[in-house]
């Protein structure tokens, strides 16, 4: 009987054991995502911020910033289709393929939208570089996707779309 009962009582504190390990897992996440009742706007200011922040890290070709933003399964699509990884990113501004005169969006084309943990970013980007020796001066607007993880925001994903020379914001 006094077996049984030490059974009992072995069970009961693991038991006990796995509910608190849990409690504790659930309230680390909690206190590592401390931002995730954060406002609608509040989010929408974050990733905005952030994805200035990315155009910066661009311009100056500052891969390491730019590794610290980008989310490791990156993916950019061109307008074109062409198909880029954060590895082709942070290997082409640590080569300083492109110098880059601008690399800025265009004021008040900047749009926000926030989704739970995901935030999308459009705005109309003037980029003006030099490219194998070859001056590049273009305008595209973009959509850049962001998704909060317990880590903070990372930037998962772009979107391009070429504009044509004549008037980039008609259709």
């Amino acid at each position: 009987m006094q077996e049984n009962i030490i059974g009992l009582l072995e069970n009961r504190t693991e038991v006990l054991i796995m509910r608190s390990a849990v409690l504790i897992i659930i309230v680390l996440q909690l206190a590592a995502t401390g931002g995730l009742n954060a406002s609608p706007e509040q989010d929408a200011k974050t990733v905005a911020a952030l994805d200035t922040k990315y155009q910066a890290a661009v311009k100056a070709n500052d891969a390491t910033r730019m590794d610290q933003i980008l989310a490791e399964d990156f993916t950019l699509v061109t307008g074109r289709g062409k198909v880029y990884g954060k590895t082709d990113l942070i290997d082409s501004a640590r080569k300083k393929e492109v110098t880059y005169e601008r690399q800025d969006e265009e004021p008040g084309t900047q749009k926000v939208r926030v989704w739970g943990d995901t935030g999308v970013v459009t705005a109309l980007l003037w980029g003006k570089s030099v490219q194998a020796d070859k001056p590049v001066d273009y305008k595209l607007w973009f959509s850049d996707t962001y998704v909060r993880t317990p880590a903070g925001a990372t930037y998962s994903a772009r979107l391009l779309c070429h504009c044509p020379k004549r008037s980039p914001d008609k259709l």
